[in-house]
C-alpha cells in the first residue's frame, strides 16, 4: 500500500497508537480523510453552540469537557485522554446538531478531527470503527453518570480530592498549575469553599500548596 509523506507520517503516528484498536486500512483512511492540528493548553477546542463538521480523536493530551447551566456556570463532565473521542461530540455528529459542551485542552494537544459524512460510511464498513464508537459512548454515558453522583452524593471535599487525583493523573505529574479558582470553576463552587477544603487537605498531608501550585504528596499512589 502506497502511502503520500505527510500520510506516511500520519499512519505511523496513528498506527502506534491505535493498532490494538483499528486495523491498518482503517487507520490509512483516518488519515487520508482526517485534519491533524494541535492546541497549547487551556485551548478552547469546542464551544457550546458550536455546529459540529468533524469528530475529534485524541492523538495525545488531555482534554476536559464541561457542560453549562442556566445562569452560565460550568460544570466538569470527563476528561479525555489519548486514544478517546467524546460521546457528546458523536451524538452531534449524528444529528448534525450543535454542541452542548465545551472542549477546552488540559496539555499541549494533538487531535484528528474525522469528517461527519465518514461516520455512518465507517461504522458500515469497519468492524472496529463500530466497536471503538459504540464502547466511546457507553465509557463516556458512566462517566457523566459517576460525575453526577460525585455531586449529588459525595461531599465538597470529596469531590475535591478525587479532582486534583484525576488531575494528576492526567498531567502525570505530582506538581499542578492550578489556582483555587481554577478549581473553583471547575467544580462549580466557590473561591473561599475550595480555600478552606484546600487547607484542611494540606492539614492531612495529602497536599502542600505554593502559588497558584499544587503538589500532590501520595503521587505514586495516583499513578
Amino acid at each position: 500500500m502506497q502511502f503520500r509523506p505527510f500520510d506516511i507520517k500520519c499512519y505511523n503516528k496513528l498506527y502506534t497508537r491505535f493498532e490494538a484498536l483499528f486495523e491498518p486500512a482503517l487507520i490509512n483512511d483516518i488519515c487520508m480523510n482526517g485534519n491533524l492540528k494541535k492546541f497549547g493548553p487551556d485551548e478552547e477546542i469546542i464551544d457550546i453552540g458550536m455546529l459540529i463538521t468533524h469528530m475529534p480523536l485524541v492523538i495525545s493530551g488531555s482534554i476536559k469537557i464541561m457542560t453549562e447551566d442556566k445562569e452560565g456556570d460550568e460544570l466538569l463532565l470527563y476528561y479525555l485522554d489519548m486514544g478517546d473521542t467524546c460521546a457528546v461530540t458523536l451524538n452531534c455528529c449524528t444529528k448534525k446538531a450543535k454542541s452542548t459542551v465545551r472542549a477546552i485542552s488540559e496539555t499541549d494537544v494533538e487531535l484528528l478531527f474525522v469528517p461527519v459524512e465518514k461516520m455512518e460510511e465507517w461504522m458500515i464498513k469497519y468492524k472496529s470503527w463500530r466497536n471503538y464508537v459504540l464502547d466511546s459512548y457507553n465509557t463516556r454515558l458512566n462517566e457523566m453518570v459517576a460525575a453526577f453522583d460525585n455531586i449529588v452524593f459525595h461531599s465538597m471535599e470529596e469531590r475535591l480530592e478525587k479532582y486534583i487525583r484525576d488531575k494528576a493523573w492526567i498531567s502525570k505529574s505530582a506538581t499542578l498549575n492550578l489556582s483555587h479558582q481554577d478549581i473553583a470553576n471547575d467544580l462549580h463552587s466557590s473561591r473561599v469553599a475550595v480555600s478552606r477544603l484546600m487547607k484542611k487537605l494540606e492539614r492531612k498531608g495529602f497536599i502542600r500548596q505554593l502559588r497558584n501550585k499544587i503538589v500532590v504528596v501520595d503521587f505514586e499512589d495516583v499513578e
